[in-house]
């Protein structure tokens, strides 16, 4: 049973942790993403235009479903999508691209209205889950120790006041711990020029034009590393933090929506992982049914960068490295805790989940898909060996 909406759900926490998720979501591959447009043909005066109808896609999505379902479901952008495009659409004319933007939503929306996505992923069991997703936050802990290479004033600073208010007030831990960075951040960005770039730019329609040729070099490798490397893993992230979605209305939404807006630059609207987990876990709110309010408030934060979608993504994109490095790693500490503690609990998987999560972890990419779906194929082999072996 869905809880009740109300007001009294939104909490503080929830909108920091809505707040970060988008600022990650936004470093952490804007710049990928730029590159992929203007390898896919996308005018330099459109980019922004494009931008900004990427960010409104994920802030209707990320608000309407979370709502909706009183589940913490964000969205976000194709990120290994967009690294097919960045080596695979070079040279390819805007208006066919387009078509393959539109193809591969087509395919997505069959997996979901057929039902396909949703019989695989609910095969799949929670330990593992867990531990694919602590294989891809692995990294981003990491890095928030070595960004003490980068800047140690800011990183050391950061670090410092996350374990004193972790210690003392745990529930402001990562706003005091955001706020502390962003002084220290805006100390450093003093004299960015922000003039030449329009404060608010939008889209135009692009008409669609379909060739087999790109349709099958580029779009079906689109398709499947946004369903392999991006929503399976988006799904599995629910799932471990024990939310039971409807997974082929979520695929079915989502791709539709890429359908739509496909022609007016929102082409790729997935299920988030990385930066759905600030919402899923106890730092978004202590009570799980009501972190929903977090990927809300995620959404809210997209619309807005999608309206300003050309400033703020020159803005996240000269935020200083330490300073984003530092706040991912330090905010998803406890949910890689919490990661690791599910995927190892169950002694009967325990090698299942070991084997998950190194190889999500190892960083291995094969035919262009990403680790998270090879950790899950081998935890699930491995898994269906050693049951078999025990039988």
């Amino acid at each position: 049973m869905q809880p009740h909406l109300s007001l009294r759900h939104l909490s503080f926490s929830a909108v920091v942790a809505g707040f970060v998720s988008v600022l990650v979501g936004y470093t952490g591959s804007i710049a990928i993403v730029v590159q992929a447009l203007s390898a896919s043909s996308v005018p330099a005066s459109e980019i922004g235009g494009w931008l900004t109808m990427l960010g409104l896609a994920m802030g209707i999505s990320s608000l309407g479903l979370s709502l909706y379902y009183r589940i913490p479901i964000l969205t976000a952008w194709s990120t290994p999508g967009m690294a097919v495009l960045a080596t695979s659409a070079v040279g390819v004319p805007l208006n066919e691209v387009v078509g393959i933007f539109i193809f591969a939503a087509g395919l997505m929306l069959l997996c979901g209205v057929t039902g396909i996505f949703a019989r695989i992923m609910q095969r799949i069991p929670q330990s593992l889950a867990a531990a694919m997703l602590a294989g891809i936050l692995l990294r981003f802990c990491l890095e928030a120790f070595l960004a003490f290479e980068l800047d140690l004033l800011m990183s050391g600073l950061m670090c410092l006041v996350f374990l004193v208010s972790r210690r003392y007030a745990p529930r402001y831990a990562i706003v005091l711990t955001l706020l502390v960075g962003i002084v220290l951040a805006a100390g450093k960005m003093q004299g960015m020029d922000f003039s030449h770039q329009a404060l608010v730019s939008w889209p135009s329609w692009v008409t669609p034009k379909f060739e087999w040729a790109s349709l099958v070099g580029v779009g079906i490798p689109f398709f499947i590393v946004s369903m392999g490397s991006q929503n399976a893993p988006g799904i599995a992230t629910l799932q471990a933090f024990g939310y039971t979605p409807r997974i082929s209305p979520l695929i079915s939404i989502t791709a539709l929506l890429s359908l739509v807006l496909s022609p007016l630059g929102g082409f790729s609207v997935c299920i988030a992982a990385i930066s759905a987990a600030f919402c899923l876990g106890p730092e978004a709110h202590a009570d799980q049914s009501r972190r929903y309010m977090a990927a809300a408030c995620a959404g809210v934060f997209y619309l807005l960068a999608g309206i300003f979608g050309a400033s703020i993504g020159v803005l996240f994109s000269n935020l200083p490295e330490a300073f984003i490095k530092s706040i991912a790693g330090l905010a998803l500490l406890g949910t890689f805790t919490s990661s690791v503690t599910l995927a190892m609990k169950d002694e009967e998987r325990r090698d299942a989940a070991a084997m998950t999560f190194l190889i999500t972890a190892s960083g291995l990419s094969l035919w262009g898909i990403s680790s998270a779906f090879w950790g899950m194929v081998g935890g699930g082999l491995t898994y269906f060996i050693m049951r078999r072996r025990d039988a």
